[in-house]
């Protein structure tokens, strides 16, 4: 790799991840302090430093090669995302291949692949006509691209994990000089089909949580459970919090997961406010990494890339935490670097170094901002 793309590489972004990870840990420690909780702290400890070791790979594959390939990429997203329909079950949901040694997710994958080819086909379409993405059939191409990723893991069912491909593609289109207008109609749209969906396509555990998360105590041992505990155990923490491996509701076991939905929770809990605080103040910081590498890109398509991501962080980091305060329905989406998962760990460093390839190739004009 050129040294000079190498230089200017984004180094807070790693210093952002790696404290998050150290956080993480030391919270699924805490909350699993048992045999099979040690099991899992090796495990995301090793997920961890092969995420690591995939990241620096990554970020040595020129951003650009990936262009040429996105038909590839996306195709196998579509393969792997129809073949874990026919998986068994786990947690009612068809979400995960067993490979063995970890339960791999194909959504996760196929989100950075998406990114990608929702990039490239962006890029192709406005390289001669800024104005190219409003046009009708560029519109079509989009939408074609998009529903079948969202429809398959649909029908998985995780409609968290549709959520973000959904936020992640608005965002791209609004940085592609999408007309306003469209955006209008857009928004029109969902405000008539959302009570539609939920009135006549959501299943009765879908909307249970729409009404738990209006109104908890409608059933406070049922559906309203979690998030009940979970804000018991934010509020418990105050300042400074109980203790590590001293959380009434984490130790009790009344925060579930407590290792990967409610993570956050446990923290709140455990470590306290400053604690807790820290972990929104990283995960901002990492947006506005994500921001600038979109901003300071040298091409358009590094810029939708590093903007794909923003929105994918964005949505994950905001409903994760969100619902653990009850402010958010739940939707059972991880916290990235926080939340126990080899899937979500490795896919997340993959996105990272992509990142840093992105930032190591920046417009030289930007370089010290």
């Amino acid at each position: 790799m050129n040294k000079k793309i190498l230089k200017n590489m984004d180094k807070k972004i790693i210093v952002i991840i790696f404290l998050l990870i150290v956080i993480g840990c030391i919270a699924l420690w805490s909350a699993t302090n048992q045999i099979d909780g040690i099991n899992e702290l090796k495990k995301q400890i090793l997920w961890a430093v092969v995420g690591f070791a995939v990241m620096i790979g990554v970020s040595f594959i020129n951003y650009e090669t990936y262009e040429r390939f996105w038909p590839v990429l996306y195709g196998i997203s579509i393969i792997l995302l129809i073949g874990v329909l026919f998986t068994p079950a786990i947690n009612g949901a068809h979400s995960w291949y067993n490979l063995g040694f970890m339960n791999f997710q194909p959504s996760e994958l196929a989100k950075i692949f998406v990114i990608i080819s929702l990039s490239s086909l962006i890029t192709k379409i406005t390289k001669n006509d800024e104005e190219g993405i409003n046009k009708l059939k560029n519109l079509v191409f989009v939408f074609l691209l998009m529903v079948p990723p969202i429809v398959l893991i649909i029908l998985q069912p995780d409609y968290g994990t549709a959520m973000a491909f959904i936020v992640f593609t608005a965002i791209m289109l609004f940085i592609s000089n999408f007309k306003r207008r469209y955006i209008l109609i857009a928004i029109l749209l969902v405000c008539i089909l959302l009570p539609l969906l939920y009135l006549f396509i959501l299943p009765a555990h879908a909307k249970a949580r729409i009404d738990v998360f209006l109104n908890p105590e409608l059933d406070p041992l049922g559906s309203g459970y979690n998030v009940i505990q979970s804000k018991l155990a934010i509020g418990s923490g105050k300042l400074f919090g109980m203790g590590l491996l001293k959380g009434n509701q984490t130790q009790m076991g009344y925060l579930y997961p407590k290792t990967t939905d409610f993570i956050y929770a446990v923290i709140s809990e455990e470590m306290g406010f400053v604690v807790a605080a820290l972990v929104i103040i990283l995960s901002m910081w990492l947006l506005l990494r994500c921001l600038h590498i979109s901003r300071t890109a040298k091409d358009k398509l590094g810029s939708l890339i590093a903007i794909g991501f923003f929105g994918m962080f964005m949505f994950y980091i905001t409903e994760n935490i969100g619902m653990t305060m009850g402010l958010l329905p739940i939707t059972g989406v991880p916290l990235p670097f926080v939340s126990y998962g080899g899937s979500s760990m490795i896919t997340n460093m993959i996105s990272i170094g992509i990142l840093l390839n992105i930032s190591g190739q920046r417009q030289k004009i930007m370089i010290l901002g």
